[in-house]
């Protein structure tokens, strides 16, 4: 929607603007709690030595660390029995499939009780908070009102089929309970782990190149997080960034054909043509000098950046952003630790639950500025049809649409020629993170960030799952791990791949893969 807004020169009205605010805003918050709980905690949680916690220790634990109603003696022993039965029963269901007893967990039996029980709380909590998107959205995932100019949502203070009153205090308080569980369960929880897991403050930072395109746009025409990057985990310099003139893409190792693969191109004159050389299942060692993925190679000045929660931190943070500085500066500080912490597997996770803080803080406050809009008597939601007829357009136009989806910077290029799209392009948070090397063969983030990283057993790589998961990578791409020899360890896929006959499924911008994956658009 922005990239044909851009091009068509809509400018939406202060109502959709806002109300893109609140459902991004709310999609964060969960996004992020159950990339936690149910994507990354385990990889420090260690599920079955909790059958070893004694109750009432787990209860004096959480009680120092958070007011949270549910700590008590009763409830954590009520936990512990059920998670007992699980494992007596042989269905381990969400905690099937781990590396239970791996010399590299370190937390006591209590603290990983306190996680399992907050693994469970977050379940029934995700589910109440992401109702707002049922009511602003029509749905989750895959919300149904947004429009090209605007959203489709009515605003009628006396229509019970549009946003009204009961709609406010209805999302409100899904908003309230939201900061609840993040300000007295989730930042404590990370507060509580990391101090156990240090020397990862020192582990998986990569080449410390970050980029944001900033987003959540305020009245004035500024972004709330802002635009920009950091070069070589410098936060004295935050660059501006020209997309047209700074991000290119490369195929020199992907399974794509461009004229001059020694070249990468703007987006605007991106290429999506297969040329498909293998491996095929059973897979075969992938020669990293050759083509290996379908993954694109985006770069910035020609620089491979990391996306996600830590860039927008890291660029916030250096571009003096009040409030994000604040939350940085207090979890350093009970860390015991510097902003350097920052660049690594532990920084990205605590960057992930410092920008969960500070949206969810947020959300009371776009919902009030919606209040205050609708209360003025606008209740305008959309620009109006007549930039939307074809007969209005330009003879060709370009845009470019920007947001920062929950993974990371997500951007989108149309060229639009004679009322028809020329070329369209997508360069999605997983393509930046899991970009293979370049023509000068300099490696993606997820790349460098695993150099270097210790691995206690290499048959039960957590070492690896540690950083990789730290940046929340789609997993509807399929994972695939293989050894130094080519011999495949483990893949996880999507049962929805068996519904396509064609390996070579084109999704978004040049991402290919043997299922389409919706979650990263």
């Amino acid at each position: 929607m922005r990239a044909v807004e851009d091009a068509l020169g809509i400018t939406i009205p202060n109502n959709a603007r806002i109300l893109r605010n609140i459902i991004e805003g709310i999609q964060y918050v969960q996004d992020h709690v159950i990339h936690f709980y149910h994507l990354h905690a385990l990889d420090w949680v260690d599920v079955v030595s909790a059958l070893d916690a004694d109750p009432a220790a787990t209860s004096a634990l959480a009680q120092s660390i958070s007011d949270w109603p549910k700590s008590s003696e009763d409830y954590f022993a009520g936990v512990k029995d059920k998670l007992a039965s699980f494992v007596q029963s042989g269905q381990l269901g969400p905690f099937a499939n781990a590396y239970w007893g791996h010399p590299a967990y370190k937390l006591p039996p209590e603290a990983n009780l306190m996680a399992v029980a907050h693994y469970l709380e977050a379940l029934d909590w995700q589910r109440d908070v992401i109702r707002a998107h049922a009511l602003l959205g029509a749905k989750n995932p895959h919300l149904q009102t947004y429009l090209v100019g605007g959203m489709a949502t009515p605003i009628d203070p006396t229509s019970q089929w549009a946003i009204n009153a009961d709609t406010i205090a209805q999302i409100m308080g899904m908003f309230a309970r939201a900061k609840e569980f993040v300000d007295k369960v989730y930042l404590p929880d990370v507060l509580a782990v990391a101090p156990f897991y240090l020397d990862w403050a020192g582990i998986g930072g990569g080449e410390g190149n970050f980029l944001s395109y900033g987003d959540f746009p305020e009245a004035d025409g500024t972004q709330w997080l802002p635009q920009g990057y950091i070069l070589g985990k410098d936060l004295s310099k935050v660059y501006p960034l020209d997309q047209e003139k700074d991000i290119t893409e490369y195929v020199t190792h992907s399974w794509f054909k461009y004229p001059d693969e020694t070249k990468g191109l703007n987006p605007w004159d991106g290429i999506t043509e297969p040329n498909f050389t293998g491996p095929n299942p059973p897979f075969n060692f992938l020669n990293v000098d050759d083509k290996y993925t379908w993954m694109k190679a985006p770069r910035v000045q020609n620089h491979a950046m990391e996306v996600g929660p830590l860039a927008r931190m890291l660029v916030a943070y250096a571009s003096g952003h009040q409030r994000v500085k604040e939350v940085v500066d207090l979890v350093l500080d009970k860390l015991g630790a510097g902003p350097e912490a920052l660049f690594s597997t532990l920084g990205r996770t605590a960057a992930r639950c410092i920008e969960t803080v500070v949206v969810a803080e947020k959300l009371a406050e776009w919902t009030n500025e919606l209040v205050a809009s609708i209360a003025s008597g606008d209740t305008k939601i959309h620009e109006g049809m007549e930039k939307w007829n074809p007969d209005n357009w330009p003879a060709e136009a370009k845009g470019w649409g920007f947001t920062e989806a929950p993974r990371g910077a997500l951007g989108h290029w149309v060229h639009i020629k004679d009322k028809k799209i020329e070329n369209y392009q997508a360069v999605v948070p997983s393509t930046w993170n899991c970009s293979p090397r370049d023509a000068k063969g300099e490696p993606g983030p997820y790349e460098s960030a695993l150099i270097g990283t210790p691995i206690a057993d290499e048959k039960m790589p957590l070492e690896v799952l540690r950083t990789i998961h730290s940046f929340d990578p789609c997993m509807a791409c399929g994972v695939h791990l293989l050894d130094i020899n080519g011999n495949e360890i483990n893949r996880i896929t999507l049962d929805a791949a068996d519904q396509f006959n064609n390996p070579l499924v084109r999704t978004r911008g040049g991402i290919k893969n043997d299922k389409e994956c919706k979650s990263c658009s």
